[in-house]
């Protein structure tokens, strides 16, 4: 399986972005995805996740209220809906993938996305 991030840029505080997670090469038939993201200097933090079904999500406490995470299994894409975009969110955010119904934050990750940027400016 291939995950191909994308959908990061330069946007404005309070701003909105969406990512994207395409996967390729196989189905996420199963699998739960994640979105990572690292910022510099900062440690690695799990934002958001999902189950195969879509009814079990998970959210970073930062997060919740402004991000939304949703999948759609026909098109094999996961989606990361950013709201209200705040400089603390400027990161490389991954998307990440788990095929053993691992308890959040996931882990460890069968396969990982290559990261797109988002950077969010005051």
């Amino acid at each position: 399986v291939q995950l191909q991030a994308s959908g990061g840029g330069l946007v404005e505080a309070g701003g909105s972005l969406r990512l994207s997670c395409a996967a390729s090469g196989r189905t996420f038939i199963g699998y739960s995805v994640g979105w990572l993201r690292q910022a510099p200097g900062k440690e690695r933090e799990f934002v958001a996740g999902i189950r195969w079904a879509g009814t079990n999500t998970y959210y970073l406490d930062s997060v919740k209220g402004r991000f939304t995470i949703s999948r759609d299994n026909a098109k094999n894409t996961v989606y990361l809906q950013m709201n209200s975009l705040n400089p603390e969110d400027t990161a490389v955010y991954y998307c990440v993938a788990d095929s053993r119904g691992s308890n959040w934050p996931l882990g460890p990750y069968d396969y990982w996305g290559q990261g797109t940027l988002v950077t969010v400016s005051s």
